[in-house]
């Protein structure tokens, strides 16, 4: 410490030299020791180090005064709170001070010591402190009207102030309101707008009563009619408090929307951009308070957006283009010099636009009446002359075509709604409508010489292409010598000519090769020069647009000279110029991997013009497959290559490419192994003529270690090569029954097996099999299949053995599989697995294992008319092990599948006897699903009658299966059996309209069905069941209307208005429904109508995913809030609803803020009785779990600090030990989490 003293003690000696070059050193000096984390001073250096930096702000010499305030910041994490506090004092002393210099210096200290102050709760006495004398010092200057210079600097400093430290002046917010409200009528316009800026800074924090004191004192002001001046300032504070203060102006907007629409009236250009500006903030804080007057908004925004009352725009097309490249001269100058420096109709032009553009970006709701207002008057001011104002048009029409994409992709893609098309969409019908007024509204502007509006141009059109794939198609001939004009015009900037490549390669990828055929030879020799450009980004644009310009060319499978298009003058110059590029090894990586690409394209496509060319090419591929840099894209590209139906000579670099390929399976790269798999495969499969055996040894002998059930989808591709291996080069397979097979036999017993995995797995047997390897015979594979079964510590249920219930169904489509493959080999199998099946002797697991292997085989139909099985499997259903029996049913289920007229009946018989009547059910279930429609189609009838007699079945289980089985019935004859479903509702009782409604559920499955278009016509009529009087029957309807959400959102989207109240009804406690239950001397209390308000809550998280645009969101957080002080079901559901809400619509959230909070506090602050078992104790812990990870939500929203009743929650996190711990688990770590809280 003492050599620390020291050493300062020697640099403050220094600082008071009379050379200034030795002060400027040692104040250098002391600010590199100050930024070590290990300094530490002691009472009397930080005293003297402090009194001389202070003395030094007042030095002759500007350099170490400048390095002096520089030193204040690291010194306030370095000394004590009274140091800091005499630090503040002085330079709060100085801003007042006659010297210029001396006030801006300070000024500039102040800002770095508040940017410093500690927000910890360990140092927010000093902080609160600090910003107590730094107020009312300030307070006090910026009452000084004489200086105008020392109240700007107090509003500049008290902005940052408020910025970073308002929730430590909640005391003072009252008094600063006071000081500031003054300021708004200063003479001069730059303290005005400081304190308007002071003014957004303080209302975020401020108290509700505070609030509407401002708006309150803004709206007195604004009535009063002041000065067109005084008018814009209070218009400017009203914006800035809208954008800062959010939902919390809403509920102002009434009195205050009349006044400001008032004022657009005034001439004054200035002060209408200002009420423009208002608007757009009302509308994107308070988009629901906005709603009654989006009408009148919306007018003002198109009488204004055409303000133009100095220019004449004639409506001739071609005399208007000819006007706008007169005035478009003139802007070239800058973006901010316009042609008449006293026109300021620009700027309400402008703020108009922008307005409209907040309604369209806000307002989905309300997008298909925009296509009938804006869409139009926006086409119409595509001839605007002022560059600014142009661009902002652009970006709103794009904005408005966005918008149609996001509301399409969203409905068919979050709901997997495949039922509408795109297409089908009103908006995008419209949308195609006004395609070509877009294009010949844009095409001539193509050609501009405005940079802006040329890239104003393209991201319109791309969102065009993007949003309405080839709906540019007809006009493409009109967008070509626009493209053109941008990648030859030297005078353009590069960034304009990578914009017109990014747009190019949008509108090939979207548009049909034989579109662009025909402009071949205008459009090629451009983007040529633009490969052989200097600037890489630039190259690398242009080697993508090559590439789709390979594709356009000749599309795979189609002949040189097909559609009577001439690829051959062609090839050679793009040959040439991407040859050029895929040599140099000098160039950036981006570059070498887009070369590799657009050559591997060439050679795929063009292969067989190359001629002699072809083999250096390889070769330099084969040399980039050895680059580290550039193997990756180098082998996604010999996969492409190997693929190409011209059927490409790879012999060449074969032997030496598949031993760098088997290599490559070794490393740690999980992208470069897949790829790789994927390559191999391809070679096998395409090149096995040219292919060794010797030559796939290396690969063989890294597959074992890929075969593994830690990474699936690594596994399914390796074994898919094997499969292609063993149909082309079965001699490479000779020797895997030691090294592969186990690896794929504990595979096949893996719980985690099933999907793409599987069937992979199954199509590799069958090749196997039908290889005729050597020792991989039919035999050898069933026995290692089926050994483990065979042992009598194996069970079905997992419990007695290491094999899990769903490696049974594996081993029994693996079985049938190799059935399939080996005819002959059957019916012994079949044998075998009849007597394992009838031997009570046998293990369970064997049996189980041979009935359901029984079940499968039969499903090929190989077993019909074999009475042996059948009766196999009916003993099985004496059995006294349930999972005997149930494997029976899947058996008996499987063998109708395969022969339904010999099965069928009888298995409707039995179910009909009421014996066995479940199990039975789950084998017609099976029966009803597998079967395609037109082999069912018969028996529809008597199944039909069959489960309708049994829909009042007095056990539940029953009554489920049955639903399930109406309703995938229904699927094979929807335009019949639909409308007896409904019919269903009005004959039955309770219990059937129960059951009608939950088949009704299963007619509604994730894919397109013909059953889509009756469902949505009639599926109001089953909804109608929320308002049924018993509450089975409305769980029931409330699971059915789940399942639409989250399936077909398209079925529910039109009757949200009618069902969301009932729904809604369903949410609330109903008292009478809970009662009291004696259970010996304690009484327990059942809710029970807790299943449907669970159900109820359910549907209402399915509809954030699908549905969100049909909600009234303020309406959905008053349910949401009811639910987080419900059951301990219901609460872990509303904090995951709550979490995805402040996801998907922060500003609601925001706007229920201070109602949320409290039930969330309760939650997290809520302790378990000592006594209590330890469960609750569990149930507890998970709820302050759940509740603390909506916390963090909301504390990931930027403008939460805002609400003080978060600030105050997010304090107490900090300072209670337990749920800080809680807080930062679910952070994932101290680190994060304490910077996340870092607020008050």
């Amino acid at each position: 410490m003492s050599s620390v003293s020291y050493h300062i003690s020697n640099l403050l000696e220094k600082m008071t030299s009379s050379d200034k070059d030795f002060r400027f050193m040692a104040t250098n000096d002391l600010m590199l020791e100050l930024q070590k984390d290990s300094i530490k001073l002691d009472e009397d250096s930080e005293r003297k180090v402090v009194s001389m930096l202070l003395r030094l702000l007042e030095d002759k010499n500007g350099e170490v005064q400048n390095l002096a305030v520089r030193c204040l910041a690291p010194l306030v994490r370095k000394v004590k709170d009274p140091q800091v506090e005499v630090m503040v004092e002085t330079l709060c002393s100085n801003m007042t001070s006659e010297k210029e210099q001396l006030r801006d210096i300070s000024s500039m200290g102040l800002k770095m010591v508040i940017a410093e102050l500690p927000l910890t709760s360990s140092g927010l006495t000093l902080t609160a402190s600090v910003c107590k004398k730094i107020t009312s010092q300030l307070m006090a200057a910026m009452g000084k009207q004489g200086d105008v210079s020392v109240q700007l600097e107090a509003l500049d400093i008290l902005s940052d102030m408020l910025g970073r430290l308002s929730g430590a002046l909640v005391s003072f917010h009252s008094s600063l309101l006071s000081s500031l409200l003054p300021q708004l009528t200063s003479p001069r316009m730059a303290v005005r707008k400081r304190s308007i800026l002071a003014l957004g800074h303080l209302v975020p924090c401020c108290s509700p009563a505070l609030f509407s004191q401002l708006t309150e004192h803004l709206r007195a002001e604004l009535s009063k009619g002041p000065s067109t001046s005084m008018t814009r300032t209070y218009i400017q504070c009203l914006a800035t408090v809208s954008r800062q203060g959010g939902h919390r102006v809403g509920e102002h907007l009434e009195k205050l929307i009349p006044m400001v629409v008032k004022f657009t009236a005034v001439e004054d250009d200035e002060l209408r951009e200002s009420c423009f500006q208002a608007f757009e903030a009302f509308i994107r804080r308070c988009p629901k308070e906005m709603s009654p007057h989006i009408t009148t908004v919306t007018q003002l925004c198109l009488k204004f957006m055409t303000f133009d009352p100095n220019y004449n725009y004639d409506d001739n097309g071609e005399e208007d283009e000819d006007s706008m490249d007169v005035e478009d001269g003139s802007d070239e100058e800058s973006d901010d010099e316009y042609s008449d420096e006293d026109d300021m109709s620009w700027k309400v032009r402008r703020s108009s636009i922008k307005c409209l553009e907040a309604l369209i970006s806000t307002r989905h709701d309300l997008l298909l009446s925009f296509y009938t207002s804006i869409c139009p008057a926006l086409l119409a001011r595509f001839k605007e002359r002022e560059e600014n104002v142009r661009a902002d048009i652009f970006s709103t029409f794009s904005a408005l075509i966005r918008q149609t994409r996001v509301g399409t992709c969203h409905h068919s893609v979050t709901g997997g709604d495949g039922a509408v098309s795109r297409e089908d969409e009103p908006t995008v019908t419209l949308l195609k409508k006004q395609i070509p007024a877009i294009v010949k509204s844009v095409h001539k502007q193509l050609k501009e010489k405005s940079v802006r509006s040329r890239q104003g141009c393209f991201s319109l059109l791309a969102e065009l292409a993007h949003t309405v794939p080839g709906g540019l198609e007809e006009h493409i001939p009109a967008l070509i010598p626009g493209i053109i004009f941008s990648l030859t015009d030297r005078s353009t900037s590069s960034t304009m000519r990578m914009d017109a490549l990014s747009f190019f390669n949008v509108l090939l990828l979207s548009h049909p090769p034989q579109a662009f055929q025909p402009h071949m030879q205008v459009l090629l020799p451009p983007v040529i020069s633009c490969v052989d450009d200097s600037f890489y980004k630039i190259t690398s644009e242009a080697l993508m647009v090559t590439q789709q310009l390979i594709r356009v060319m000749r599309p795979q499978g189609q002949t040189a000279t097909a559609g009577g298009f001439d690829l051959k003058p062609f090839i050679r110059e793009v040959f040439t110029a991407t040859m050029k590029r895929l040599k140099a090894t000098d160039i950036d990586q981006e570059v070498k991997e887009r070369a590799i690409s657009c050559m591997g394209h060439m050679v795929c496509h063009l292969g067989d013009h190359l001629g002699a060319e072809l083999r250096p090419v390889l070769t330099i591929f084969l040399e980039r497959l050895k680059n580290e840099i550039t193997r990756l894209t180098a082998v996604k590209t010999l996969a492409l290559v190997a693929t190409s139906l011209i059927k490409i000579d790879l012999s060449s670099i074969l032997t030496e490419a598949l031993s760098v390929l088997g290599s490559f399976l070794r490393k740690n790269q999980r992208a470069l192994k897949l790829a790789t798999l994927t390559c191999l495969t391809a070679l096998v499969t395409h090149h096995a003529a040219a292919i060794k055996s010797a030559a796939l040894e290396p690969v063989v002998a890294e597959l074992p270690a890929l075969v593994d059930e830690s990474d699936m989808h690594v596994s399914q591709v390796s074994v898919s090569l094997l499969t292609s291996m063993a149909q082309t080069c079965p001699s490479s397979l000779a020797k895997i029954s030691s090294s592969i097979l186990p690896g794929i036999f504990t595979l096949i017993h893996s719980p985690l097996l099933q999907g793409a995995a599987l069937a992979a797995i199954l199509d590799f047997l069958r090749a196997l099999v039908l290889s005729k390897v050597s020792n991989l015979g039919y035999s050898q594979l069933l026995k290692s299949l089926t050994e483990p079964f065979l042992s009598s510590q194996s069970s079905p249920d997992g419990s007695g053995g290491v094999l899990h219930r769903q490696s049974y169904h594996s081993v029994s489509r693996c079985v049938a599989a190799l059935s399939s493959a080996s005819p002959k080999d059957t019916p012994a199998t079949i044998s075998m697995l009849v007597q394992q099946a009838k031997t009570p002797s046998s293990p369970e697991s064997a049996r189980v294992l041979a009935l359901l292997c029984l079940g499968e085989v039969g499903r090929s139909g190989s077993l019909g008319g074999n009475k042996e099985v059948q009766r196999a499997i009916m003993e099985a259903f004496s059995s006294s092990s349930e999972e005997v029996k149930t494997a029976a049913s899947c058996a008996l289920g499987g063998l109708a599948v395969g022969s339904l007229d010999e099965y069928l009946p009888p298995l409707l018989k039995e179910i009909s006897s009421q014996k066995r009547q479940y199990l039975l059910l789950h084998s017609l279930k099976d029966v009803i699903s597998a079967c395609p429609a037109g082999s069912l189609s018969p028996h529809v009838e008597s199944i039909w009658a069959l489960l309708v007699q049994n829909c009042e079945s007095p056990e539940e289980g029953t009554r489920n299966l049955v639903a399930e089985c109406l309703g995938k019935l229904t699927l094979v004859k929807p335009e019949t059996l639909l409308p007896r479903l409904k019919q269903q509702l009005r004959l039955g009782s309770a219990v059937v309209r129960s059951t009608v409604v939950t088949a009704v559920k299963f007619t509604i499955v994730d894919h397109p069905a013909a059953v889509d278009s009756l469902l949505k016509d009639c599926i109001g009529d089953f909804l109608k069941m929320l308002q049924d009087k018993d509450m089975n029957v409305r769980r029931a309807a409330l699971v059915m209307f789940n399942s639409a959400a989250h399936n077909k959102p398209s079925l529910i989207r039109g009757l949200l208005g009618t069902v969301l109240p009932h729904l809604y009804q369903e949410t609330r406690v109903r008292k009478d429904l809970i009662r009291e239950v004696e259970m010996g001397p304690f009484k327990h209390t059942v809710d029970d109508g807790l299943d449907v308000r669970k159900a109820a809550f359910e549907c209402m998280y399915t509809l954030l995913d699908g549905c969100m645009e049909g909600l009234d969101i303020l309406q959905y957080l008053d349910h949401v809030e009811e639910g987080l002080r419900d059951h301990y079901d219901i609460r872990m559901l509303t904090f995951l609803m709550l979490a995805r809400l402040v996801s998907l619509c922060p500003a609601a959230v925001l706007q229920r803020l201070d109602r949320l909070v409290e039930p969330l506090k309760a939650t997290c602050t809520t302790k378990v009785k000592a006594g209590s078992v330890k469960q609750e104790f569990e149930k507890q812990e998970e709820l302050r779990r759940s509740a603390m990870r909506a916390v963090a939500a909301l504390l990931s929203v930027p403008e939460v600090e805002r609400s003080p009743v978060m600030v105050d929650f997010a304090n107490q996190i900090r300072s209670n030990a337990d749920m800080a711990s809680i807080y930062q688990s679910i952070q994932g770590g101290e680190g994060g989490a304490a910077e996340s809280m870092d607020m008050s």
